[in-house]
């Protein structure tokens, strides 16, 4: 089955790796026999694996079925209602997080919405960045098995408390965040399940052996022979990011190559990358990688 990206508004944060810093709100093991459980939103968001046994969750109209070795992710916000299918009962690990430890939790009822009185500001955001997009994008996952030895190590170290705990969590959840990204479907994978993917995969190609170049949404759909909207929609299909975000990261990545490997001046830097103006390329360019252009070619190089 396709699976459909999560439709409902969503909190998003566009910040680098270095600015996340997940909190854990619930880590455990459980055990339920076959049945519906209420429907309902969460203020946080919940990996929800299936060890033993088979569970679907329903989203809006689409019902999201996954069984042994497969997880669920559910972002803060979104109405859904998980089952239990299979007998005689199923074995779930489920862990409930925020990813800028920004919700206070004293008690379980913290993190489900009371719809007799929801708190909007609550709703946690969701992280994001040029690399990759959020994890909801996609709903189940067949996590590798390196990321379900994550799991079961963050709920030992929840579970059992010992001194330093929450920096221990925090540590494991970013691992396990960063195995759900890579476990992703590849570009050429996505490429493969669409009538125009080799185009778009040529297309890309272009843009990153030219990312100077103006590949303004015109460009793109005359490229590809469709109208705009459809074709930003094909693109980030395929590519798992708009157009845009697509192409910051590719002359991001470029600027830093030729940072370290060059000896282009600054401004040079940013003319070969399609950013002529050396204040916003500047700018651009810390906003990436908290270090101006200049400092991030010092750095590079003392070793």
């Amino acid at each position: 089955m396709e699976q459909k990206p999560v439709q409902e508004k969503r909190k998003l944060a566009n910040v680098p790796y270095r600015e996340w810093s997940p909190s854990i709100h619930y880590a455990q093991h459980q055990s339920l026999p076959p049945g519906k459980l209420p429907r309902r939103r969460l203020y946080d968001y919940e990996i929800l694996y299936v060890s033993q046994g088979e569970a679907a969750t329903t989203i809006g109209d689409t019902r999201y079925n996954f069984k042994s070795g497969q997880l669920i992710y559910l972002p803060a916000g979104v109405y859904h209602q998980n089952e239990v299918v299979a007998g005689p009962a199923t074995h779930f690990t489920g862990i409930h997080f925020d990813y800028f430890d920004e919700l206070e939790v004293g008690s379980d009822e913290d993190m489900v919405v009371n719809e007799a009185n929801p708190l909007p500001e609550k709703f946690c955001r969701e992280a994001t960045n040029e690399t990759f997009p959020p994890l909801s994008e996609q709903v189940v996952y067949t996590p590798s098995l390196a990321c379900v030895q994550l799991m079961e190590q963050l709920v030992e170290e929840f579970t059992a408390r010992p001194p330093g705990y929450e920096l221990a969590c925090k540590a494991i959840m970013l691992n396990i965040l960063s195995q759900l990204q890579r476990s992703r479907s590849t570009i050429h994978q996505r490429a493969a399940d669409t009538v125009h993917g080799q185009r778009l995969l040529a297309l890309m190609k272009k843009m990153e052996a030219s990312p100077a170049e103006s590949w303004n949404s015109k460009r793109l759909a005359e490229t590809l022979s469709m109208n705009e909207d459809h074709a930003a929609k094909l693109f980030k299909q395929v590519a798992g990011q708009p157009p845009g975000e697509y192409l910051r990261a590719i002359r991001h990545r470029e600027a830093r190559r030729l940072l370290r490997e060059t000896d282009l001046s600054v401004e040079e830097v940013g003319e070969r990358i399609g950013c002529p103006d050396i204040h916003y390329f500047s700018r651009q360019f810390r906003k990436q990688e908290g270090l101006s252009p200049s400092m991030y070619r010092k750095l590079s190089r003392v070793l």
